[in-house]
């Protein structure tokens, strides 16, 4: 049985999907970077000459901009590297039709 999220994948299905665990690893990880970065992006207390509300209304806006980018960007590697590990053809950009030249780090 595989894991995803708090389910479990049956093992038939699981067999179908060689690069499942991967995948699932792959995405687990993408959220604890992209949870990792809104941390860090509110940590930073920088003078501002704003009021209180506003530095903290920045800092927590700044830091959803960048979680959600980072999170973005590693997901879709991991969806590229599960289009790979399913069927062995590296994926296309949606917007050229073009192959992509970098699929994993």
């Amino acid at each position: 049985m595989v894991n995803v999220g708090l389910s479990r994948v049956d093992d038939a299905v699981a067999a179908r999907h060689p690069g499942l665990s991967e995948y699932v690893a792959c995405q687990s990880q993408a959220f604890m970077k992209g949870t990792g970065t809104f941390i860090s992006g509110n940590s930073h207390h920088i003078k501002r000459p704003y009021p209180l509300q506003w530095s903290v209304l920045i800092s927590v806006v700044a830091g959803s901009v960048a979680s959600y980018a980072v999170t973005r960007n590693e997901s879709r590697k991991c969806s590229d590297r599960w289009i790979y590990l399913e069927t062995g053809k590296t994926p296309q950009s949606p917007d050229t039709g073009k192959i992509k030249k970098k699929v994993f780090n």
